[in-house]
């Protein structure tokens, strides 16, 4: 299985990171739209095994929903699409090596933010609400229940949470950026995103999708969403572009070791006269 070095895969993420960042903005929106709806998906499949699962296997079921949710997140790197986590991470590792302005990414992480709820409150109302998967039963009892665990932090926990979500996002987007085959991204991608899911973090994106279907149900309010929307958009910021992004590009990206040119040695007149001598 072949695998790119860390080196070659800051290398990667930062051209990665620049393509992003000067993708056209009807591009950008439709592969966003896209990320988000995927995610969303992820977690509709996620939401639909556990649902009904029996209380006695205790938090076998976390880890069992925890196992399916990662579809969303192959469905995006694997088909194609912006997902602002992601983003989060690469976008910003360009901007540090100075291959795309501060504009540009703050741009960018504006317009994935847009496409990525549009996508998601989509699934969350066509799928969740109107065809009935997240508005009826069990169903909607674990939706209301997961959310309101979200919305339960305080802005310092939800931020926190953040961090710890795109930490592992950003590393299982990293990964998958480390192989040259889809076997290889599928494993990459698999792992760190079933832990941050087991361990409960919280994810912008995903939040999108779970609290706004609560609230369709009629749960909850928009105005306690956005009070958790903002610290996890921080959070999920602080994650991918200052755990992953800046600690690689300190490491393998940022130049601290002054080009050493070689120095020619004049030749004393003493020497060239000796010289001249002996030819």
């Amino acid at each position: 299985m072949a695998a790119k070095t860390p080196l070659e895969v800051a290398q990667y993420t930062v051209s990665t990171g620049m393509k992003k960042g000067q993708n056209q903005v009807s591009s950008v929106l439709v592969l966003s739209f896209l990320a988000g709806a995927f995610i969303a998906l992820g977690f509709l499949l996620d939401i639909r095994v556990i649902a009904s699962a029996p209380a006695e296997w205790g938090s076998l079921v976390n880890l069992i929903g925890a196992a399916v949710f990662p579809v969303g997140l192959i469905m995006v790197l694997i088909g194609g699409g912006e997902l602002l986590t992601g983003n989060m991470m690469a976008v910003p590792l360009a901007t540090l090596a100075r291959k795309l302005s501060v504009g540009s990414m703050l741009k960018n992480l504006t317009l994935v933010t847009i496409g990525n709820f549009l996508g998601a409150l989509f699934v969350a109302y066509a799928f969740g609400h109107v065809l009935g998967l997240t508005g009826e039963g069990v169903y909607l009892t674990k939706v209301v229940d997961m959310a309101g665990h979200k919305l339960h932090d305080g802005f310092l926990q939800a931020f926190i949470s953040g961090i710890g979500c795109n930490w592992l996002v950003a590393l299982a987007v990293w990964l998958s950026y480390a192989s040259d085959t889809m076997s290889g991204k599928v494993l990459g991608i698999w792992f760190p995103t079933m832990a941050f899911v087991a361990i409960g973090f919280q994810h912008v994106v995903a939040n999108m999708f779970l609290i706004p279907a609560a609230i369709f149900e009629g749960h909850y309010s928009w105005g306690q969403y956005i009070m958790n929307f903002i610290p996890v958009w921080l959070g999920n910021l602080t994650g991918g572009a200052l755990f992953v992004a800046a600690a690689y590009w300190m490491v393998y990206l940022r130049k601290t070791e002054p080009e050493v040119k070689a120095v020619v040695q004049p030749v004393e007149p003493e020497a060239r006269t000796v010289w001249s001598k002996q030819a």
